[in-house]
């Protein structure tokens, strides 16, 4: 054992032996128990994060723990390598989006493997390599043949400079993010799943994921939006047969509907445009607006009358018929009734542009309220008010009757919606998976045929971003009908890039299978544990569990569910500092390049720029980005550090699921202990080796050591197995070593002692520190590997104690302590407490009722005046 504690040479030493080993090669075994444990995959931006460091470092710790447990353990890793930050890199930078994507995934691989992650690389898969995305083209045109695919129109932000489609978060105060060109609302036709098919599974399974946290599931039940309501007609005035259909989970509110708003893409909307050119330029503006319904909700309520009226179908009020920018096509009927009194979009609406307000609901109690004033908002404990024959009715009976009474009129009927839309897949550009379609003139879509699969995405283009070169390539385009054998055009979209992320997880499985999935896939799947953020929790998350019902019933997997259980890590947080000028505009300042003041509780007072002595304004904790120049390299930690400090610190630095406030003391305190725990075993194995010692050879101190021992290992077992609490594991182990340290081993069973906690700690540490443990194993006399050994095992005779400190308390109060026989009864524990000196004294003056013993903990004496 080197004299000298090395990290880089112990990585050396042991990812040479986990490669050479073949150690994380895994195979199916029906006579192991299986564990499949998977972090999603990292788009190959070209460097890791902090972000990325602690998602895979949970990854690794709670594979290499199962794996001690004896389970068959599959850790899997990829890329998903398609997608816009590919074709704007290449803008930037003037090269093909594959050359930018292949380099960074060869540079972000090597700095995985310099971590340390136990990940079988046979089976990597990169989803834009033809060998796996011919498998979700196949997977299409079978959906396709099923029905579960369509193209329809759909609006979408156009870029007139560009020509293409941008995204939202795309568009910058109504103009291209690139271009700067006012962006245009247009309808395209677009490819679709029907995911609302599965909106019903989709929503019911939420109950059978116990395993998943609770705010991703309620995310994803108000995604989804299942809602019952009523689907009615508001006939419009003076055009005869003509009516605007809106849904309402509200029919209570009818008669307190006081105006009409529609989209300005709606059909009454753009009839009263030809008419009305004023109306006209406010739809065009309108369209060049918000297109989510986010976004719409923080968006200024602005609208324009039609001047057209429609009929209230209960009340026969005349109301007058608006667009309005909060309306959307894509939602709903496109319409809908408003209501002022009880919503506050509506009030807010109805307030700027002078409409009436009039109740419709109020308390049951018969309390007045001023709706004028603002909305009252209630489905519970209201009663119907001015509602004509339904006036005085509560909100089931109110439901009830109304939704009877449209129906039995023919003007409305009762019916389930939901807030989810069929998932469009379409997107206007290059870097993706090419929609496996062929447009003919004859016969319309139809499939790619499975023996033409795939079609492969021409990589060595040159790419302006102006448009798609798919759109500009007349010769990749040009092809035959496999229906009629006429001339025909190749579908130029290509796919949105969470259809390769919903089922990437599958091909782990069998990555060489040539199919899409094989047998395989039925050992490993479902998912033991899933790991990554919640941001993901109603995109990636929600197609991801389609996507595997769509498998099932296509017959790839049997399973109904793709993961069983989910962890969300938090963010990994930094201090983040800025000043502002009018040369340079607002400047992130590194956080190495600034001098805090810092209060008592290290609370930030002041700070300043290092080199000049100037004034910056400090954010506090915010999320570790490139933007806010407040991100800390793990490449340079590890060079500096070694990955084991990288990973030690971010497991301890606070619970997974909770944020991560990075301190670079924090590293440096990780550092010292595995230095110290280092010197430890080199002090050890110095002397020599020595068998680990038999409790009956220990005296006093050395048993309540090794009791000690015992109690961390048994603590550290379920913080790491079932609590996934790893910062309070590695805490315990600190304090173990701590105690350690403070044991002389003055003769041979002491020693033994000190190599059996030894052996502990570093097997204990080998998910968390793989390398040091590696290491270390050997150092202690061991010639196998620490990776293949097992989880220690709790002695129980250790944890038994021949004597145990009680709290003595009276009513409730502590008191004092006494120290006892574990083998004491409850009439001798009694005895003794009332007999304790400190005890009687606060027992003066009062009468004892009972005595209560909680054996091991505590005796508490109940007593009165």
């Amino acid at each position: 054992m080197e004299k000298q504690f090395d990290p880089a040479q112990i990585e050396t030493i042991a990812q040479g032996y986990w490669d050479s080993a073949e150690t994380f090669r895994v195979t199916e075994d029906p006579n192991r128990p299986k564990y499949y444990c998977l972090s999603m995959l990292p788009y190959p931006s070209g460097r890791l994060h902090m972000g990325h460091v602690r998602n895979y470092t949970i990854g690794d710790v709670i594979s290499r723990f199962q794996r001690m447990q004896g389970k068959n353990v599959l850790q899997p890793m990829g890329w998903d390598a398609f997608g816009l930050p590919a074709e704007n890199a290449a803008i930037k930078r003037g090269v093909a989006p594959a050359g930018w994507t292949y380099e960074n995934i060869a540079h972000m691989r090597r700095q995985l493997q310099r971590m340390g992650y136990g990940y079988d690389w046979r089976r990597e898969v990169t989803t834009c390599s033809p060998d796996y995305y011919r498998w979700e083209q196949l997977m299409f045109t079978e959906l396709f043949r099923k029905g579960l695919v369509y193209r329809a129109q759909s609006v979408v932000n156009w870029d007139p400079v560009d020509q293409t489609v941008l995204a939202n978060e795309q568009v910058v105060d109504g103009r291209g993010w690139r271009s700067g060109a006012p962006v245009e609302r247009r309808e395209i036709p677009q490819w679709f799943v029907r995911i609302t098919d599965y909106a019903d599974e989709l929503l019911e399974e939420l109950d059978q994921l116990p395993g998943w946290p609770d705010a991703v599931k309620t995310m994803q039940r108000n995604w989804i939006g299942r809602s019952e309501g009523v689907e009615l007609d508001f006939a419009l005035a003076d055009e005869a047969g003509a009516a605007l259909r809106v849904y309402t989970t509200r029919p209570d509110t009818l008669y307190g509907a006081t105006y009409m708003a529609v989209a300005a893409d709606h059909p009454v909307a753009m009839a009263a445009a030809e008419k009305n050119p004023k109306l006209a330029q406010f739809l065009t503006e309108i369209r060049q607006g918000a297109v989510t319904e986010e976004a719409l909700e923080k968006l200024e309520k602005k609208g324009m009358p039609l001047g057209i009226e429609a009929i209230n179908p209960l009340s026969g009020e005349r109301i007058p018929v608006w667009v309005a920018n909060f309306v959307l096509m894509g939602y709903g009927t496109g319409a809908i009734m408003a209501v002022p009194a009880h919503d506050v979009r509506d009030h807010e609406f109805a307030t700027r542009y002078g409409l009436p307000i009039r109740q419709s609901v109020g308390p049951a109690d018969g309390s007045e309220i001023d709706v004028q004033a603002a909305p009252w908002v209630a489905k519970d404990g209201l009663i119907t008010v001015n509602s004509g024959p339904f006036t005085g009715l509560d909100f089931p009976t109110a439901f009830a009757q109304i939704s009877d009474h449209l129906q039995a009129q023919g003007i409305g009927e009762r019916r389930i919606n939901y807030r989810l839309r069929d998932w469009g897949v379409s997107r206007q550009r290059y870097w993706g998976c090419p929609i496996p379609m062929i447009h003919c003139s004859q016969c319309g879509p139809v499939p790619v045929p499975k023996e033409d699969l795939p079609v492969t995405l021409p990589e060595a283009v040159e790419f302006t971003g102006i448009q798609s070169p798919l759109k500009t390539d007349a010769e990749w385009r040009k092809t035959q009908c496999p229906t009629c054998g006429g001339q025909a055009e190749r579908e130029t979209d290509t796919f949105d890039t969470f259809v390769e992320s919903s089922w990437y997880y599958a091909r782990y499985c069998c990555p060489d299978a040539n199919a899409m999935l094989d047998e395989r896939a039925d050992y490993w799947l479902p998912v033991d544990q899933y790991i990554g953020g919640i941001e993901h929790a109603v995109m990636h998350l929600l197609y991801f569990r389609f996507w595997h019902k769509l498998m099932r019933d296509l017959g790839y997997v049997s399973s109904n569910e793709p993961a069983s259980n989910l962890l969300c890590q938090g963010m990994v947080l930094a201090e983040a500092y800025y000043q502002d000028s009018a040369e340079q505009g607002r400047e992130w300042i590194a956080p190495a390049e600034v001098s805090v003041e810092r209060d008592a509780k290290g609370r930030a007072t002041g700070a300043k720029r290092r080199s000049d002595g100037s004034e910056v304004v400090a954010t506090g904790w915010t999320t570790m980005s490139k933007s806010k120049n407040n991100g800390e390299d793990p490449e340079s930690l590890v060079d500096r550090f070694g990955a084991d400090t990288v990973r030690l610190f971010t497991m301890f630095a606070a619970p997974p699921d909770q944020a991560l406030e990075w301190q670079d003391s924090g590293v440096e305190g990780a550092a010292r202990f595995l230095r110290r725990l280092y010197a430890q075993v080199l002090e050890h194995v110095e002397a020599g080796s020595v068998p680990v010692a038999q409790s009956k050879d220990l005296d006093d101190e050395g048993r309540e050591l090794r009791r000690k021992l015992h109690a961390t290992i048994s603590k550290v077992t379920d913080d790491v197995g079932r609590r996934y609490t790893f910062n309070t594991a590695i805490a315990a182990i600190m304090e173990l070593c701590n105690a350690l340290g403070r044991y002389e081993a003055v003769n041979e069973p002491a020693r033994g002692l000190r190599q059996e906690a030894l052996e502990a700690v570093v097997l204990m540490l080998q998910p968390i520190t793989p390398h040091l443990s590696h290491y270390l194993w050997q150092a202690l006399g061991h010639a196998g590997a620490a990776v293949d050994q097992p989880w220690p095992e709790v002695d129980e005779q250790a944890l038994e104690q021949d004597e145990v400190d009680l709290v003595l308390q009276v009513n409730g109060k502590l008191r004092g302590r006494m120290r006892m026989s574990a083998n004491a009864d409850e009439a001798a524990i009694r005895e003794a407490a009332l007999a304790d000196k400190n005890v009687q004294r606060f027992l003066e003056g009062l009468t004892v009722q009972r005595v209560i013993v909680v054996p091991g903990r505590l005796v508490n004496v109940v007593a009165k005046a």
